[in-house]
């Protein structure tokens, strides 16, 4: 069996020491975490490792020895370094040392505890494998994707044996507090050695970052509590929230907030990248909602918006009246129903004039309340946009009502026509058993149903076509619509944080390592560089993706073909799943 050594590369030029680790006997790997230097107490650093084993849980001892072979004289210091394998005892012993002035490194592994040796030739059977430390430390080790059933075992096996390597050094972060500054008896060597960076304002900021979250908490409780009133409970408040984009939206940001503020302390990295994510989700949503707010405001845009909306509705307004006009008449040739084409028509003309009074009526108040809405944009770009798509869902609501109403009376007809169509088969819908059983009809049944099925038929193709127009135009909003709510929901789910550091430092995630040979040499451990491998975007993507705000009802292709052919209402409004007759 190889015994595998994982020694961290900021300890290669360290004095000579003892060597302290972690022994994983199940990956038969010896963790090399820092290095004791000379001279030392050995009951004082026995008790420096209770302490760390204490703290990190981790089982740390002294592995071995390091002998650095630059300075101190072969012959003087073979002894000693023999003389400390009784002091700490450990199976196996290691015995790594560097060779003076060259390359070359040994490294033996030996059983004090026991009668036989390991092997004449113990080097030949180690294997010594350099990381970096602090990559390894900051890195975190994702799982592997789902592989098939052939490659499970081995995967399994070998991302548990990374997985102690990770664990080990990440748990043993206690260990790399103490630097060669610290009055402390026991000198160590390790990558956090030389002294740790601070910044005073980085301090302050952590110190005062406390108060400020526990007060925000408070002030976002008390939101919360007064957002979760009775009061808002009632029908028409709770089917305006949930209509209106833009509740549906300080809604998630209100629990955004909450979790930035929140004074629990993450439990595990992917609360900790959770939470990182959403705070520059939140910061790059509030910096592009304050670019919009000084350029509406600047060169009075918001002036000239508000005088342009209104003729921008009048225009609308007299294409509609046009449009169905032009219905009345003799579209593209066809031959329609012309009592029931006029009462359509004039039915929808009444309601655009409707419309028209509506928008001259509001036209003193539209800059006042663009001037508001500007001022949302503080909030966050997606607030802004939220309330945009719902001040075109109002600008077009004479849109959806015609899209209503043609779809009502369309899908009566379709669904009149089916059962007719049933009735001339001896066949009807049982509601109970939700099936079509056989049926037998007598004379006038027949008769009437005929008479059903030909008035329907024949007046089929003017309510579809007035059906065909709306809903092209009801689809047009809607895509208006998606398109806002999809920039909006690529605002609230993109992992920024995430992205910015696979891109900036990629071994902070780890999708697995690989092995570089440094040195491959007969009667020489074959030393090899252990590097990280970094996750890729679309894993990133994938793993980090923060929650979206579906504040409206998602339909696949064939759903909504299927809604679109019968009759259906769609978006936003929900249908019940049942079948009628």
């Amino acid at each position: 069996m190889v015994l595998k050594v994982f020694f961290p590369t900021c300890c290669a030029s360290a004095d000579s020491g003892l060597l302290v680790g972690r022994w994983v006997p199940g990956q038969s790997s010896a963790v090399i975490l820092a290095v004791v230097h000379f001279p030392f107490i050995p009951i004082q650093v026995k008790e420096l490792l209770a302490q760390v084993q204490k703290a990190s849980q981790v089982p740390v001892a002294v592995l071995g020895t390091w002998c650095h072979r630059q300075q101190e004289p072969q012959e003087s210091l073979g002894n000693f370094l023999e003389g400390l394998g009784t002091i700490f005892s450990h199976d196996p012993w290691l015995q790594l040392c560097r060779e003076r002035g060259t390359r070359l490194w040994s490294c033996k592994a030996t059983y004090p505890q026991m009668s036989d040796p390991l092997d004449t030739h113990p080097e030949e059977q180690v294997m010594l494998i350099f990381y970096d430390q602090r990559k390894l430390l900051l890195s975190w080790l994702h799982p592997p994707p789902v592989l098939p059933a052939c490659q499970m075992g081995d995967t399994t096996a070998s991302t548990g044996g990374l997985a102690d390597i990770f664990d080990t050094v990440a748990r043993s972060e206690v260990l790399f507090r103490n630097d060669q500054f610290d009055e402390t008896p026991v000198r160590l060597s390790h990558w956090q050695s030389e002294g740790v960076e601070a910044s005073i304002l980085v301090e302050l900021a952590k110190r005062a970052s406390g108060p400020v979250c526990l007060l925000l908490a408070s002030l976002l409780s008390l939101i919360s509590a007064a957002s979760a009133c009775r009061l808002w409970k009632l029908w028409p408040l709770t089917f305006i929230r949930s209509k209106l984009s833009t509740c549906e939206q300080l809604h998630h940001r209100l629990k955004h907030l909450s979790l930035i503020f929140s004074t629990e302390k993450a439990q595990n990295p992917m609360q900790l990248m959770r939470k990182a994510n959403v705070l520059v989700s939140v910061l790059l949503d509030v910096a592009l909602g304050l670019l919009l707010l000084s350029w509406l405001h600047s060169n009075n845009r918001i002036g000239q918006l508000a005088n342009a909306l209104v003729p921008v509705a009048d225009r609308v307004a007299e294409e509609l009246q046009h449009l169905l006009q032009w219905l009345m008449g003799a579209p593209a040739g066809l031959k329609m129903n012309r009592a029931l084409d006029q009462v359509l028509g004039r039915f929808f003309l009444y309601h655009i004039h409707l419309w028209i009074s509506y928008i001259h009526l509001m036209s003193p108040f539209i800059e006042h309340i663009l001037w508001h809405v500007g001022l949302s944009a503080c909030l966050g770009l997606t607030v802004a946009l939220s309330i945009f798509s719902d001040i075109i869902a109002l600008l077009t609501f004479h849109i959806y009502c015609f899209y209503v109403y043609g779809a009502r009376l369309y899908c009566l007809k379709i669904y009149g026509l089916s059962s007719l169509w049933r009735l001339f088969r001896g066949k009807k819908w049982n509601v109970l058993r939700q099936r079509v059983d056989s049926c037998s009809y007598d004379l006038d049944q027949l008769f009437i149903g005929t008479l059903l099925f030909t008035i329907l038929v024949f007046l089929l193709p003017t309510t579809a076509l007035y059906y065909l127009v709306f809903t092209l135009l009801r689809l047009l909003v809607i895509t208006v619509q998606g398109l806002i709510h999809l920039l909006v929901d690529l605002i609230n789910s993109l992992p920024l944080y995430s992205l910015g550091l696979r891109l900036c430092r990629p071994y902070r995630l780890a999708a697995g390592v690989k092995f570089r040979v440094l040195e491959k040499e007969a009667g020489r451990p074959l030393r090899l560089l252990m590097q990280i491998n970094p996750l890729p975007y679309n894993h990133v993507m994938d793993i980090y993706r923060l929650p979206r705000c579906g504040c409206h009802p998602k339909h696949s292709w064939g759903t909504l073909c299927r809604k679109l052919v019968f009759g259906e209402l769609i978006y936003p409004w929900r249908q019940r799943e049942d079948k009628q007759d």
